[in-house]
């Protein structure tokens, strides 16, 4: 597969990754490696990674525990005294294996430690091969509130390895394949019509599909790097999903959800208010409602959980002035951002989820 290129770096896949990162870290005259990984991808993934690497450099893991609860300014302190006391410098490189949670605070660390480092995201998820690690954002959690604080930094290159999939479980395949659909959706009809039936997606074909993905986001940061504007799209289906993860991550008594089952049910939710106000079709919203709930088990609302949620909505990054922005479809494969929506279409919205 060809490199992409991305807003000053590339995106390598598969074996050719390997070689580029090898001439990188030969060409560049680094102090110090260190490998950030959580307890998982350290386990499955690291001693897949460790012999593709060829380097005389000084090489130092670096491990935190993982989940999105763990994506906070605690883990980032922790990881940042670990640095210090190994010695790192402004010439040191940071290699972040794992998943969009690995990759969202491994960027962030390494951006603003000693006022920045280099840094290499090498994706082992679904989720952050086809999302997080491109883009250059970064940032962790604010208590339950998704990714507020960050910057946006590009890494010096993304190496795509599809064979870390191997490692994920069907749950975690699952979250992934909702930033593909949200890709589909937005930007692309027919990306979005190969998962209409799952049962005939030729998953030996798999890595064309996440290389599209990969393409269609870029080719949508390349115009707008800092969501100025057209990268708002992107955030279609988590202005409510993002609210949803935040509110079962915050409420003991809901099993959290992983982020790709909240933006799927965002997904939907926004979908309807589209319709509603008449940017796309009943059947187009039929289509996107089915195929969703095909994939994805459906997820419980109480009444009484409908009124945290909202609230958790004026959090939202791309508010303006206090007013709460959606970035909505157009017909599916085309977007429409900087749409405000009131609450009484979004408890609609909730209704005819649970109907």
């Amino acid at each position: 597969m060809q490199s992409i290129q991305a807003n000053n770096y590339p995106i390598y896949f598969n074996e050719n990754g390997y070689e580029a990162l090898n001439s990188f870290l030969k060409e560049s005259k680094y102090s110090t490696l260190f490998i950030i990984v959580d307890n998982n991808t350290n386990e499955s993934c690291l001693n897949k990674f460790l012999p593709y690497l060829e380097t005389d450099l000084k090489i130092e893991i670096i491990e935190f525990e993982s989940g999105e609860p763990n994506k906070n300014i605690e883990t980032c302190i922790q990881i940042w005294n670990v640095l210090t006391e190994l010695g790192a410098d402004r010439k040191s490189l940071v290699i972040n294996l794992g998943g969009g949670v690995v990759t969202d605070l491994g960027g962030f660390v390494a951006s603003t430690f000693k006022r920045g480092m280099d840094f290499i995201h090498i994706p082992t998820t679904l989720l952050s091969m086809v999302d997080a690690s491109v883009g250059g954002k970064t940032g962790v959690d604010l208590g339950n509130l998704k990714n507020q604080i960050g910057v946006i930094n590009v890494p010096k290159m993304v190496l795509i390895d599809t064979q870390y999939l191997t490692t994920l479980s069907k749950d975690e395949m699952r979250s992934g394949l909702a930033e593909m659909l949200k890709h589909g959706l937005i930007y692309d009809k027919n990306y979005w019509e190969k998962f209409l039936d799952l049962k005939a997606v030729d998953f030996a074909d798999f890595d064309e599909l996440i290389y599209r993905s990969v393409e269609i986001k870029n080719e949508i940061v390349i115009q707008d790097p800092t969501e100025k504007n057209i990268r708002k799209a992107l955030n279609f289906g988590h202005t409510l999903g993002h609210a949803i993860e935040s509110y079962f991550l915050e409420n003991e008594n809901k099993k959290n959800l992983l982020h790709g089952e909240a933006i799927a049910v965002g997904m939907i939710l926004e979908s309807y208010i589209s319709w509603k106000m008449n940017l796309i079709t009943i059947d187009d919203y039929i289509q996107i409602k089915t195929t969703i709930k095909s994939i994805y088990d459906d997820v419980v609302f109480e009444e009484n959980d409908i009124e945290p949620i909202l609230e958790l909505l004026i959090h939202d990054k791309k508010n303006e002035y206090g007013n709460i922005q959606f970035a909505l479809i157009q017909a599916i494969g085309k977007i429409k951002i900087n749409q405000s929506v009131e609450n009484e279409l979004i408890l609609k919205a909730f209704h005819d989820y649970k109907s």
